[in-house]
């Protein structure tokens, strides 16, 4: 198992190492880097690349039958970075996990693409596959909610540690490792012109799983967001991994209290899901 520090060191300085970067460089560069902390697939998933509607897609098919609804996810990297590969351990061990097949999108990323079109991508691909529920981390997190919202969608929504509402200095929580307030701002400022801003009180969904860390300042907008969900009506699980940071969902096979709280998101997750 691996200490926090040692994450939060060998993350940061990953992180350190995209400054100055061109963009395709860095983009490999954290692909890298986030994948280094992946365990190996599980015994019997086939992972093959394809495209649907046009869209990049990875897709995790895990070795028990599968042949049900599949379940979409986006990964997070700020709508700039990450990719399926960045993020493959994450939708492997969430395709194992739920028995389910997965779905990562490959979506167009910034500042090549705006965020509305990073959102029809994952949007055509929701409606092309019909999963039975919509996963996303971080940024991903933020177009799972809109593409449910855009599609009118009354399926189960996973949701870990996304930014909600319009960030800003007053909402935020304080800093923290990997990820602070002014980063935060800053990648939301590059993409504010196209986000889609609903009532703040008003849910993406009936049924929702959240997942977040301790050290993050989007935590405390999320919960304060939770609650006005939970008053629309929403039935909503949620859980904080102790101690962990953004992004700490990489290394979960590693982190102790964030593999506690994956797993058991996974499973309340899996215990939202139709069985046929």
């Amino acid at each position: 198992m691996m200490q926090h520090d040692a994450f939060h060191r060998r993350f940061e300085s990953g992180l350190d190492a995209l400054a100055g970067l061109p963009m395709e460089a860095a983009r490999r560069r954290y692909d890298t880097l986030c994948a280094s902390f992946a365990p190996a697939d599980p015994p019997g998933m086939a992972v093959s690349d394809g495209h649907i509607e046009g869209v990049g897609v990875r897709y995790f098919h895990p070795a028990v039958d599968a042949e049900v609804a599949p379940i979409l996810y986006a990964h997070g990297g700020g709508w700039n970075l990450g990719s399926p590969r960045s993020h493959h351990g994450i939708a492997a061990d969430l395709a194992e996990r739920l028995g389910r097949e997965v779905i990562s999108v490959d979506y167009r990323l910034a500042p090549e693409a705006s965020y509305a079109e990073a959102l029809d991508d994952c949007r055509r691909v929701a409606e092309a596959c019909s999963p039975i529920a919509l996963v996303g981390d971080s940024a991903g997190g933020r177009l799972v909610m809109d593409v449910a919202r855009q599609s009118h969608r009354h399926g189960v929504l996973g949701l870990i540690y996304p930014p909600v509402g319009r960030p800003t200095p007053d909402t935020l929580g304080p800093d923290a490792p990997l990820l602070s307030r002014a980063d935060i701002l800053a990648l939301w400022d590059s993409i504010a012109d196209d986000v889609p801003m609903p009532d703040a009180t008003s849910a993406p969904g009936e049924s929702i799983e959240v997942l977040a860390v301790e050290h993050d300042p989007l935590t405390r907008p999320l919960e304060a967001t939770i609650d006005g969900w939970r008053r629309d009506g929403a039935d909503i699980g949620y859980r904080c991994a102790p101690g962990m940071l953004h992004g700490a969902l990489h290394a979960h096979a590693e982190l102790p209290s964030m593999y506690d709280a994956w797993r058991d998101f996974c499973r309340a997750l899996g215990q939202r899901l139709p069985r046929t």
